[in-house]
């Protein structure tokens, strides 16, 4: 009985340790789907590329194909390591293989305070927004011998960590952008920095082969890049180098490089991708691709510069010529740039200096990107790595201010929801008046009955630019006015009293009601921008036609006083 009851335990524990192995033992199928590409409006499916799974000592074949590189030297691999220890963390290669939807914040005019980014930055990540390209320019904190460079109302080192606490809690990525060769208006308008102006009589862009060129851009990005050492991604500009070749270093250049304005660019930037790569070991940078576009592949492909920066090919305009953008994709291709981006407009595009922003304007112009977007699988070694939705405040630094932010959140939105959707469908619609609480109306260019952070600005610079100046107009019309309150009879204070009487009383409620209307819009702007943006925005859009009215108030009752007298006579002796 006991030989039984032992012969019983042992098959027992057979069975136990049978189905253990059978339970824990891992699936011998460790194939990984891969990545599939998906078109038109399912494109921004969340799909990740999976991990690779290596055999323990193998090698990573990023980590060989740049080991293999010969572009990198020895001496140059010593002191990107030891960068590397200056600057942690190093940012790891998990870059997502979604495509990134970003919205641009030009910072160059009309900057919002931090206040309003707290408020707008879980409406974007809502509405689908997955990252944020900061463009400093004279906004950043710049310190030493660059504090020049800041405006008066540069964001303090304390808002740019607020800034970045922001996007991480609303899952925004924060990559900031720093120009290098062209628009550097904000530092060659400086005396300190004439001498490093490719024309010396404009501020456009950098002499690359002026003494001193460099170490202001390394000390720019090296500034910069340690107040995000967590950045993934690094923009920097490169866009519209002015005048290139006309200071007498590029023409000496140039006579002995047999006139090769190509690679005088070229040399440039490859030059400061190599710095920052250096600087911040797996940085990964992107700039404007204009300066490409009269290249060809072979010229691109022998500066090295494919290795160190995705180009990001831009057009703002509704009929974009889609063909046209698929020529510059197959020449970076070709040229062996790994990643695209691209760049669209949801304001800032569509006039100098534009008030309100036109919705349908760049509906359309995001309508001929998706094209392009879902034409992205015939290219087979160039990946798209995202779109930047640009909001340029100013067309450059000296220009007049374009819409401001919250007059363009409509236009944002109905962009960001028509890459969502494929189209600007019935879907997407509702989306956008749910999200905003209005009605979006693209015949008006207007979101009527609006309710988002800022949208009490909105309505009202849409009151402004629909009523101020047409109603003064209207009152200066008027046959009263025009009969016998013209600027002569203004300068010679010669009117009958009677007739200012019928237009005297209209005049005035005119101006108090746009009076107090604007003490209003004062404290209403004052919430989400710095003083000298609502001084310069009232004196281009508003003092004109308020002291106008003003000046009309004035002499009415002036004039009225004198009860009809003869008028002053500029040629009487007095």
């Amino acid at each position: 009985m006991n030989i039984q009851k032992f012969m019983r335990l042992i098959v027992g524990c057979l069975v136990i340790v049978a189905m253990v192995k059978i339970f824990f033992n891992p699936s011998k199928d460790t194939s990984v789907k891969t990545h599939q590409i998906i078109q038109g409006a399912n494109f921004w499916a969340k799909q990740r590329i999976p991990q690779l799974n290596l055999v323990h000592n193998e090698e990573d074949p990023v980590k060989k194909e740049h080991a293999d590189n010969p572009e990198v030297q020895p001496e140059e691999k010593e002191t990107i390591q030891s960068n590397q220890e200056e600057l942690q963390p190093v940012v790891p290669d998990d870059t997502p293989m979604d495509p990134l939807k970003i919205v641009h914040l030009d910072l160059k005019g009309a900057a919002p305070k931090v206040k309003y980014l707290e408020q707008i930055f879980p409406l974007l990540s809502t509405l689908g927004a997955s990252g944020i390209l900061l463009e400093y320019e004279d906004m950043f904190p710049y310190e030493g011998e660059l504090s020049i460079l800041k405006s008066s109302f540069a964001y303090s080192p304390e808002d740019i960590e607020e800034m970045k606490s922001l996007a991480k809690r609303h899952k925004l990525e924060l990559i900031p952008l720093v120009q290098v060769f062209g628009h550097l208006e904000f530092v060659l308008k400086h005396e300190k920095y004439f001498k490093l102006r490719e024309v010396q009589t404009f501020p456009n862009s950098l002499n690359p082969q002026a003494q001193g060129s460099m170490d202001l851009v390394q000390d720019m990005l090296t500034q910069v890049m340690k107040k995000h050492p967590e950045a993934k991604w690094f923009h920097i500009g490169a866009d519209e180098v002015r005048g290139l070749g006309e200071s007498k270093d590029s023409k000496r250049w140039l006579e002995t490089n047999n006139g090769d304005m190509g690679k005088l660019f070229l040399n440039h930037v490859t030059a400061v991708g190599r710095f920052m790569t250096k600087l911040k070991e797996g940085i990964k940078l992107i700039l404007w691709d204009d300066m490409f576009r009269k290249l060809n592949s072979d010229t691109i492909k022998e500066s090295g510069l494919q290795d160190l920066a995705s180009p990001m090919i831009w057009k703002y305009i509704p009929n974009m010529d889609v063909k046209e953008i698929g020529n510059y994709i197959s020449k970076y291709e070709q040229a062996g740039f790994k990643g695209v981006w691209f760049a669209s407009a949801f304001k800032g595009a569509s006039g100098i200096d534009q008030k309100w922003t036109p919705i349908n304007h760049h509906l359309k112009n995001h309508l001929q990107w998706q094209k392009v977007i879902t034409s992205m699988p015939q290219y087979k070694s160039v990946r798209f790595q995202g779109i930047a939705l640009t909001g340029w405040q100013r067309y450059e630094h000296h220009t007049v201010l374009c819409e401001l932010l919250p007059v363009a959140i409509p236009s944002l939105a109905v962009c960001l929801q028509t890459l969502k959707y494929g189209s600007f469908d019935t879907e997407a619609q509702k989306e956008v008046q749910r999200l905003l609480e209005c009605q979006i109306e693209l015949s008006k260019n207007e979101c009527k009955g609006a309710s988002f952070p800022g949208s009490d600005v909105y309505e009202m610079v849409k009151k402004i630019n629909d009523n101020l100046e047409s109603s003064v107009q209207k009152i200066m019309q008027s046959y009263h006015v025009k009969g016998s309150f013209s600027p002569y009879h203004r300068k010679r204070s010669f009117a009958n009293p009677r007739n200012l009487a019928f237009f005297k009383d209209e005049l005035k409620k005119l101006m108090d009601e746009w009076d107090s209307f604007l003490l209003t819009f004062r404290q209403n702007m004052e919430a989400i921008f710095y003083p000298d943006t609502l001084e310069e925005w009232l004196e281009e859009n508003v003092n004109e036609h308020i002291e106008r009215l003003h000046g009309m108030v004035v002499d009415a009752e002036r004039i009225i006083k004198l009860n009809g007298q003869p008028k002053v006579d500029p040629l009487k002796k007095r």
